[in-house]
């Protein structure tokens, strides 16, 4: 009986490792949608990888790795934090540009706002960029 039971728990532990190796290549995918600006794409991935996290959380509880296992856990989530820093990164740096974009935007805005208010002839928003 005994046996059994062991087995049971090292399917679990395979069960639990192989989740988090599947967040480590949604990861993977995460970071290569942000590489190539591709934000639609990282936004589906990203709600999967919440969901992903949210169910191996759940079948995780009362999962006891062995030493291996647990390293190998460590290995995984290290990959994972540094693929999550650099999907950040670009994240925000991609916010600071649409920041930047709508701060022009509402620059022209506001002179044309000026302009229409000393009735002179408003200067059309995309000259700006030619």
């Amino acid at each position: 009986m005994p046996a059994k039971r062991e087995a049971a728990e090292t399917a679990s532990s395979a069960d639990v490792l192989a989740g988090y190796e599947r967040l480590r290549q949604r990861s993977a995918r995460m970071l290569g949608w942000a590489r190539e600006g591709d934000w639609a794409h990282l936004v589906q991935e990203e709600s999967s990888y919440v969901m992903a996290v949210e169910d191996l959380k759940r079948r995780e509880q009362g999962c006891q790795l062995d030493q291996d296992g647990l390293m190998h856990k460590a290995d995984l989530l290290e990959c994972i934090l540094e693929q999550d820093a650099e999907v950040r990164q670009r994240l925000e740096a991609r916010r600071d540009e649409l920041s930047e974009l709508l701060g022009s935007t509402r620059r022209r805005r506001d002179v044309n706002r000026a302009y229409r208010a000393s009735g002179a002839q408003p200067v059309p928003i995309d000259q700006g960029r030619r």
